[in-house]
C-alpha cells in the first residue's frame, strides 16, 4: 500500500506538471475544465478512477450475449462511469440519483444505439446513403439527437462510418456503402447533426465513431472476423471516414472487434495511440465495444487480467461491459503491468466528455419529463421520417414507364414483406414503436385512396426453412409462417394477381436478415420467392418488384425479367407511406446506389474504384484469355455505383474545362448542362469522378470526388460546376506521405460512375 501511495503522489505530482503546461496553451474555458477535472482526479481514489472506466448495460435493448449485474450497488460504489440502453427521465433519474450519493458524487453518462433516429426512425443508414443528400442526412441526426436527449440520453453509438465492399456482411446495412469520399461526408455531417455547435446544450448528444478500424472488411463477409490489408488500401480506401468524423468534432471512438496486422484493435496500441493520438491528435475518449476487451481471450492474448491491462496500455479507456478493468486493474497496478498515469490519462478523458455534456453542472439537465412528452415523435418529425424516406428508394428498372401506378383499378399486393410492420423500420431500430408502422399493405391503401381496390395475398413465407426465418426474424420481427404448401400460397396469389390489374410483388430480405451477426452466403432473393415471383410473372399481368433489403441483391435474374423494379431498403417508421408516395406517382424517386450491386455472389467484394491489373479486359470485352476476368460471368456489375432511374429522363451536355493544366494553389473549374428531356420535375445527382493516369503508386480506375443535387422542371436546363484543387488530387504514397504527384489526369461527370463524359487535364508542378 505505501508503494501505491507513493505512485499516486508522483502521478498527481506528474500531472500537475502537465497541467500548468497546458495552461499556457489554453483558452479560458479549457482552463476552467482542466482546472476542475484536475482537482477531482487528485480527490478520487485508484478504485473511482477504476470505475469511470466501467460501461454497464440497463438491459433494455439486446445488443449483444452478456448482460450486467448488480447495476445499482456498483453506481453507489463509484464503480460505473456510464450505463447505455437505459432510456426515460424517470429511469435515468433514478441511476443518476445513486450516482449522486457516491462518495465524489461523479455523474453517469447514459448512451444508447441510436443509428438511425431514435423514436422517429429514419430509414438505415445505408438507404440515408443512397439520398446522397447531405442536408437531409444531418436533419435526420438532428432530429434523433433531439429524440433521445428529451429521453434522457447524451451519448450515441454513431455514426458507424466503416467502409464495406462484401455484400455478405450484413452490417453494410449500418453504414454508407463502399465510397470513401461519400462516406467521409455523411460520417461529418452525422456528427454535426448529433452534436451541434455546443454539447452543453440540452438538445445534444455525443457522437461515438465506430468502428476503429477497418471492420467493414471482415475476411470472408463474416461479421466479428479478422482483416488483412495493405497500408495503401487502409490509408487511402478506409481510414479517411474516421478521420472525418473526428476531425468534424466527435467526442469518442469505438474499437472495432477485428484484429490490425494480427493485433485485435482492442489491444492495439500501434492503432489507438500511435495512429489516433500521435497521428492524428484525437482529444476525445475510446470505449470498447461490447465485451470487446474480454473477446480478446478468444483471440489468444490471455486471460482476463492479461487483456484488460492490454487493452488500457493501447489506449482504450472505457471497458464495455466486460467488466475486465473492474476486476483485475488495481491488481495490474499494483505489480505494475499498467501505470498510474495510464489510469489517470483515461480517467481524465470520461471526465472530460461529461463535462462538455454539462454534467457537472446539472447531472440531470437531461431528464426533463416534459421534453419528452412534446419532443419525441411529433407530427413534424414523423412527416420529415416520410419525405426521407422517399428520397433514398432506387429505381432499378422501370420498363415501358410501368411505375407510376395510377390511383384507380385493382391492384394485388403480395408477398412476405407485404403485411408486416415489425420489419419496416430495419436493423438497429431498438427504440421504434411498431404499433405506429403501417404495413405496406396499409400505406398503398393510404395514399391509393377509394378508386384503388387492393387486395392481399401471402404467396410464400419469407423462406422454405424455418429455421432460417426464425434465425432471420429475431427481436420481435416475426413474418407468421403459413403451413400451407409451397404451391397452395403461389396458387392463391396467382388467382389473386389474374382478376388484378398490376401486381406489386413486396419481396427480398427481412430486416433482420442484415445488421450484426447477419452474415450471408447467399445474397440472392430466397429461391421460394422468387419462384413465386415467376409465378407472378406468367399471369401476363405488370408486375411491380418492391424490393426489401440491407444490402446489395445478386438480382439478375429479377432485373432481367420483372418489368418494375423499386429497390427500397428499409425506410424507417414511415417506409410504407413513403413507398406509396413514390409507387403513385406523388414523389418522383430519386435515389442513387451507394454500393455496387453484383451479378452473383461469386463476383463479390465487387466496387467501383478497384485498381487496374497489368492485364486488364478491354472495355466491352468477355471473355478474353489471359486477361483478368471470369470464365462463366462478366467483369461488369448487375446495377454500378451511382445509378438510379427516374420518372423523367436526363441529358447530360460535354464537359467543359476552365483549363487543362492545374497547378498548386489554383483551380480548374469542371462545368456541364443538364436537360430534363422527360415530362415530368425530377431530382438528379451529378457525380464527377477523377483517374490519375500515372503514379509512383497504383491508383484507382475512378474516384468520387464531388456530386450536386439539382431539381429540373421538365425541358429545363441547368449548367453544374464543378471546382477541382491539388487537394482533391491527393493521396497516400506507398511510403504514407500525402501528396498529389504532377501528370495526367482523366475526370468524368455523370449520372453514376458508369455513363459518364470525360475530358483530360494535367497537374503541373
Amino acid at each position: 500500500m505505501k508503494k501505491l501511495s507513493y505512485l499516486l503522489l508522483l502521478a498527481a505530482l506528474i500531472s500537475n506538471s502537465i497541467f500548468a503546461q497546458q495552461k499556457k496553451t489554453e483558452n479560458p474555458a479549457q482552463q476552467k475544465m482542466n482546472t476542475f477535472i484536475n482537482n477531482l482526479l487528485s480527490k478520487m481514489t485508484v478504485d473511482e478512477k477504476i470505475g469511470q472506466l466501467n460501461l454497464l448495460t440497463g438491459g433494455e435493448a439486446t445488443t449483444g450475449a452478456a448482460v450486467s449485474t448488480d447495476v445499482e450497488s456498483k453506481i453507489a460504489k463509484g464503480n460505473v462511469g456510464g450505463i447505455f440502453s437505459l432510456t426515460t427521465p424517470e429511469k435515468i433519474r433514478k441511476a443518476q440519483e445513486i450516482a449522486m450519493k457516491s462518495r465524489l458524487k461523479i455523474p453517469l453518462i447514459f448512451g444508447q444505439d441510436v443509428i438511425h433516429g431514435y423514436k422517429t426512425t429514419f430509414p438505415i443508414p445505408l438507404a440515408l446513403a443512397a439520398s446522397w443528400d447531405l442536408p437531409l442526412i444531418e436533419k435526420t441526426a438532428r432530429i434523433a439527437a433531439i429524440e433521445a436527449s428529451a429521453d434522457g440520453l447524451n451519448w450515441t453509438f454513431s455514426p458507424m462510418v466503416d467502409i464495406a465492399r462484401d455484400a455478405r456482411w450484413g452490417r453494410i446495412a449500418e453504414g454508407s456503402g463502399e465510397d470513401t469520399y461519400l462516406g467521409s461526408q455523411i460520417a461529418k455531417v452525422m456528427v454535426k447533426g448529433y452534436q451541434g455547435d455546443d454539447l452543453s446544450k440540452y438538445n445534444t448528444i455525443m457522437a461515438c465513431v465506430k468502428h476503429f478500424a477497418l471492420y467493414g472488411a471482415a475476411e470472408a463477409g463474416r461479421d466479428y472476423n479478422t482483416t488483412d490489408m495493405s497500408l495503401d488500401r487502409m490509408y487511402n480506401d478506409y481510414l479517411p471516414p474516421y478521420k472525418a468524423a473526428l476531425d468534424a468534432g466527435a467526442g469518442s471512438i469505438m474499437v472495432s472487434f477485428n484484429d490490425i496486422n494480427g493485433v485485435p484493435a482492442t489491444a492495439n496500441k500501434w492503432l489507438l495511440t500511435d495512429l489516433l493520438r500521435k497521428q492524428w491528435g484525437f482529444k476525445g475518449f475510446v470505449v470498447s465495444d461490447y465485451t470487446g476487451v474480454s473477446e480478446l481471450i478468444d483471440h489468444g492474448l490471455g486471460d482476463l487480467k492479461t487483456v484488460s491491462a492490454l487493452s488500457l496500455k493501447a489506449g482504450t479507456d472505457m471497458d464495455m461491459v466486460s467488466e475486465g478493468f473492474l476486476s483485475t486493474l488495481k491488481q495490474s497496478l499494483k505489480e505494475g503491468k499498467v501505470t498510474i498515469t495510464q489510469l489517470d490519462n483515461s480517467c481524465r478523458l470520461i471526465l472530460q466528455a461529461k463535462y462538455k455534456l454539462g454534467l457537472f453542472e446539472d447531472p440531470f439537465r437531461y431528464c426533463n419529463e416534459e421534453r419528452a412528452k412534446n419532443e419525441i415523435l411529433t407530427p413534424a418529425n414523423i412527416q420529415f421520417a416520410r419525405e426521407a424516406a422517399t428520397k433514398t428508394f432506387v429505381l432499378l428498372k422501370n420498363q415501358n414507364q410501368t411505375l407510376p401506378l395510377k390511383k384507380s383499378g385493382n391492384i394485388a399486393v403480395i408477398g412476405p414483406l407485404a403485411n408486416t410492420k415489425a420489419n419496416m423500420p430495419g436493423t438497429w431500430s431498438v427504440n421504434a414503436d411498431m404499433n405506429l408502422v403501417p404495413s405496406l399493405l396499409e400505406g398503398l391503401k393510404n395514399v391509393g385512396g377509394d378508386n384503388v381496390k387492393i387486395t392481399y395475398s401471402l404467396g410464400s413465407n419469407l423462406t422454405t426453412d424455418e429455421t432460417l426465418q426464425i434465425n432471420s426474424t429475431m427481436f420481435g420481427r416475426e413474418i407468421p409462417r403459413d403451413n400451407r404448401s409451397e404451391d397452395e400460397l403461389i396458387k392463391e396469389a396467382v388467382q389473386n394477381a389474374s382478376k388484378a390489374d398490376v401486381v406489386v410483388a413486396a419481396l427480398g430480405e427481412g430486416s433482420e436478415m442484415s445488421g450484426e451477426s447477419s452474415s450471408r452466403t447467399d445474397i440472392g432473393i430466397p429461391e421460394n420467392q422468387k419462384r413465386l415471383l415467376n409465378a407472378l410473372l406468367k399471369t401476363g399481368k405488370p408486375v411491380v418488384l418492391v424490393l426489401f433489403t440491407g444490402r446489395p441483391l445478386a438480382i439478375k435474374w429479377e432485373s432481367e425479367n420483372v418489368p418494375a423494379i423499386l429497390n427500397v431498403w428499409f425506410g424507417g417508421i414511415q417506409t410504407t407511406n413513403a413507398i406509396a408516395d413514390v409507387v403513385f406517382g406523388d414523389v418522383n424517386p430519386s435515389g442513387k446506389l451507394p454500393v455496387t450491386f453484383p451479378q452473383n455472389v461469386g463476383q463479390v467484394p465487387i466496387y467501383y474504384s478497384h485498381k487496374n491489373t497489368g492485364r486488364p479486359l478491354p472495355d466491352g470485352k468477355w471473355f478474353t484469355k489471359f486477361k483478368s476476368n471470369y470464365l462463366d460471368v462478366s467483369n461488369e456489375p448487375l446495377y454500378p455505383f451511382g445509378f438510379g432511374l427516374s420518372y423523367t429522363t436526363f441529358t447530360y451536355g460535354d464537359l467543359k474545362l476552365s483549363s487543362n493544366t492545374l497547378k498548386p494553389s489554383q483551380k480548374i473549374t469542371v462545368t456541364t448542362t443538364i436537360t430534363n428531356t422527360g415530362k415530368l420535375a425530377g431530382e438528379e445527382i451529378v457525380q464527377l469522378y477523377i483517374r490519375d493516369l500515372v503514379g509512383t503508386s497504383t491508383r484507382p480506375v475512378k474516384e468520387l470526388k464531388g456530386f450536386q443535387k439539382i431539381k429540373l422542371q421538365p425541358g429545363e436546363s441547368k449548367m453544374v460546376t464543378f471546382n477541382l484543387t491539388e487537394e482533391d488530387l491527393k493521396f497516400y504514397t506507398s511510403d504514407l506521405k500525402f501528396i498529389a504527384e504532377p501528370g495526367d489526369f482523366k475526370v468524368f461527370v455523370g449520372s453514376n460512375v458508369r455513363d459518364v463524359k470525360e475530358a483530360d487535364f494535367k497537374l503541373v508542378k
